[in-house]
């Protein structure tokens, strides 16, 4: 035995028993648990041993690790599987999801289809495998096994194909993987060499800036607008200045500093060199740019300031901080509107007509600081059937008051925004498509259909929406944003309708974006700030002519020499 204990092998086995009681008290610690500060564990979630108790049996589990991490192809998120997400960062709501910034277009293309190649060459879908051969139940009074006849232990044959059980030969095709020289899978392959949407490009950099002294950082203001003669008009404290756009000349149209009044809302009509301005102490002013001449002006237009004006033909509709909407013609001599409507309870701040002016544009939106959308109808329309509950002339609603001078009832009224709605924009390509925004509290951009009274789809935008316009060349829509609880704000967004996926993000004010115009070719709009400054901007491509002109042997005038 004496012998035995100094061999080597003796050695080994005495040196084993004293080294593993040693292993297991530093490995286990009962009432403070201490982080271990070596590898950490190859799973995504986060361990338990940190909280382990004297009776948890994790010192005597032996864990062996191999040299290599093969995931569990089950799991569905390759992401979480592969360790590509970080485990300090929290998974953001969609309440404060950031705004992306201007390539996150280019990059989420980029990501979408690096993630479906990692999911064909990570986890390809498993071929349909034949199931293994079923042996029939054996009875009692099968015969007996017995010794085979054959004396061939190894017999070359081809595999039966009457049985279903016997594997088809695949290598017998010549397009099988794995004959193929490519390093990736047959559908990698189709996924790259097929086409992919081509992102369209849009500069990020103003090609113009212009300073606008006193513009001021008010969300329930209006004072910017474009005309149909490509004229900018713009309020600035008391005086309001026109910026033609072929010479880049600027020229002062009114100061009203000796009224000692505020300019609060400019807007043009459609067709035309009309300018109405409306101000803080309720005046509404008539002008004509071509002459810079003052045509009418309505002393009491309302009894406070106006913040929203839109035309609709000769017809001028104005909102205001008393909650009124009044709707004046312009031809008429006298100074009382035809029509008030009262449909919300707090300052209207946002108003749009439909259309262009023309025989059809008679719906109006308006949004209020009551965060609701009132959809009105001058021509007395009636609500479809059974939506909504009620039938017959705009305004006959129980409860509201209808009809002359004290107010109508709106065709429909929309409480889905939890904030002030200041952005409105009627879709010029699908009829009867409106698009608002909501303040700082809501965030959304919502699209609705006014002919059924529904929310088609809504947008988290992350951030204050200010203002809303739809691209007249192609099916995009422009919103422009403020406050944000996130790090993302102040930014320009061009969403493509109906996906609403982001086309591009432009940035470079350094306040909240409160206004918003388009030039009459819908290629550039003008955005302000309250850093005092207008940024232009060529947003949308231009409009493609598809009615080409093309040479008819009817025309004879060519043949004039």
């Amino acid at each position: 035995m004496s012998g035995l204990k100094n061999s080597p092998f003796g050695k080994r086995l005495r040196g084993a028993a004293d080294d593993s009681p040693k292993k297991t008290r530093g490995r286990f610690n009962p009432v403070f648990p201490v982080a271990s500060a070596s590898t950490p564990s190859l799973d995504s979630r986060p361990g338990t041993s940190e909280g382990a108790t004297p009776e948890s049996p994790e010192r005597n589990v032996h864990k062996d690790y191999g040299d290599r991490f093969v995931p569990i192809r089950d799991a569905g998120d390759l992401r979480t599987t592969f360790h590509l997400m970080d485990d300090a960062t929290p998974s953001t709501p969609s309440k404060s999801r950031i705004i992306p910034t201007e390539s996150d277009a280019i990059k989420e293309q980029a990501n979408s289809v690096f993630g479906s190649i990692l999911h064909n060459e990570i986890t390809p879908g498993s071929p349909q495998r034949p199931g293994s051969p079923v042996r029939p139940p054996t009875t009692a009074t099968a015969n007996p096994p017995t010794t085979p006849t054959r004396r061939r232990l190894f017999a070359y044959h081809s595999p039966s194909r009457s049985n279903p059980a016997t594997p088809s030969r695949r290598l017998d095709v010549p397009t099988d993987e794995a004959y193929s020289l490519s390093p990736v899978r047959a559908e990698t392959r189709h996924l790259l060499e097929s086409p992919r949407r081509q992102l369209r490009s849009v500069c990020k950099t103003p090609y113009r800036v212009l300073d606008a002294p006193e513009l001021a950082d008010d969300f329930y203001l209006n004072l910017v607008d474009w005309s149909s003669t490509n004229v900018l008009g713009v309020g600035l404290g008391s005086c309001v200045y026109l910026w033609t756009a072929h010479t880049a000349q600027v020229s002062k149209l009114c100061d009203l500093g000796n009224l000692h009044d505020t300019i609060s809302s400019v807007s043009w009509v459609q067709k035309g060199t009309t300018l109405a301005v409306g101000t803080l102490s309720g005046r509404l002013h008539i002008y004509d740019a071509n002459t810079l001449q003052l045509t009418r002006t309505y002393e009491r237009a309302h009894a406070q300031r106006i913040g929203a004006l839109s035309w609709n033909s000769h017809i001028l509709s104005s909102g205001s901080r008393d909650r009124m909407v009044h709707h004046r013609d312009v031809r008429e001599a006298g100074m009382r509107p035809f029509k008030r409507c009262q449909g919300h309870r707090q300052e209207v701040c946002g108003l749009r007509w439909s259309g262009d002016g023309g025989a059809q544009a008679a719906t109006l939106a308006s949004g209020g600081n009551d965060n609701k959308v009132c959809i009105w109808d001058l021509r007395g329309s009636k609500r479809p059937g059974g939506l909504g509950g009620t039938q017959g002339r705009v305004g006959n609603v129980p409860g509201s008051s209808s009809g002359g001078d004290d107010g109508d009832t709106p065709l429909w009224k929309f409480h889905e925004h939890t904030a002030a709605v200041k952005a409105l924009a009627w879709d010029p390509h699908v009829s009867g498509i409106l698009a608002t925004g909501g303040g700082t509290a809501d965030k959304h951009i919502r699209f609705w259909n006014v002919q059924t009274g529904t929310m088609l789809s809504e947008l988290d935008t992350g951030s204050q929406v200010c203002n809303l316009i739809w691209s007249l060349t192609s099916h995009e829509i422009v919103s422009t944003h403020g406050f944000s609880s996130t790090t993302a704000q102040n930014q320009i967004c061009i969403w493509k309708y109906p996906t609403l996926d982001m086309v591009a993000s432009l940035t470079g004010h350094t306040h909240r974006v409160l206004y918003l115009a388009m030039s009459p070719e819908g290629e550039t709009i003008v955005t302000g700030a309250g850093d005092e400054t207008l940024r232009f901007w060529n947003a949308f491509p231009k409009k493609e002519n598809h009615q080409a002109r093309q040479e008819s042997r009817l025309d004879y005038g060519r043949l004039i020499r």
